[in-house]
């Protein structure tokens, strides 16, 4: 059995900063993406496509199973396929909102005020349609399974949504059920599975957000020490 270690380099580019100097940037951070809200009105204008590109790379960053990166992002900027993904995105809501969601999940999206209607899907500029990758495939065709997958793709899905932020852009998280209608539309394999919509650009004027998708549990609610 070969017991070796694989091949190391030292750790690149970590930097330690003074207790304050960490206290400070953290609570900063903390309040910026504070600011992160969820909308559903976006401005029609362009999203310059290196903005776009630099917030791909950092959701390409983030740690995987095994480092395999089990994720693929496709940007569609075309409003034809954006008014395709939004039929079918509306078909499937209209089955969800009219029999298939639970009392429980309508009633809990009642204050949020969503229905069926998306007109946001073929509005924003920016669609990412985010996938997962059951597996991959060596350079000879082999297959290699993934680990951890779902994990995988949330963490890298969840420095996309920071990375937009922090550029300057607003989002939503979409998510018809079922999604297999992008493979189609976005011509991916069928080892991947949609794993989130992502909608992106620019606030429209005049945009309004609920109140209580505003509304977070304070910290002692979500996290204790042992």
């Amino acid at each position: 059995m070969n017991t070796a270690r694989p091949p190391h380099q030292p750790l690149p580019a970590w930097r330690e900063y003074p207790p304050a100097e960490m206290t400070a940037r953290a609570e900063a951070f903390a309040v910026d993406i504070a600011r992160r809200r969820t909308v559903r009105e976006f401005a029609p204008r362009p999203v310059p496509r290196a903005v776009v590109e630099a917030c791909l790379r950092a959701a390409g960053t983030a740690p995987s199973g095994a480092n395999l990166q089990p994720w693929h992002f496709t940007v569609i900027e075309s409003q034809a396929a954006r008014q395709r993904i939004r039929e079918a995105a509306e078909a499937e809501e209209r089955e969800f909102y009219n029999g298939r969601a639970p009392a429980e999940w309508l009633a809990a999206l009642a204050p949020l005020g969503t229905d069926a209607s998306k007109p946001f899907l073929d509005t924003a500029p920016v669609l990412i349609a985010i996938f997962a990758q059951r597996h991959g495939e060596l350079p000879d065709g082999r297959r290699v399974k993934h680990y951890y997958v779902p994990e995988s793709v949330g963490i890298a899905t969840g420095f996309l949504i920071a990375a937009l932020h922090h550029a300057g852009l607003v989002s939503l998280t979409h998510t018809p059920s079922p999604m297999n209608f992008l493979n189609t539309i976005c011509r991916r394999p069928a080892n991947e599975k949609p794993y989130l919509l992502l909608v992106a650009g620019y606030p429209a004027e005049g945009c309004t957000v609920p109140i209580a998708g505003g509304i977070k549990k304070p910290l002692t609610e979500i996290a204790d020490w042992l």
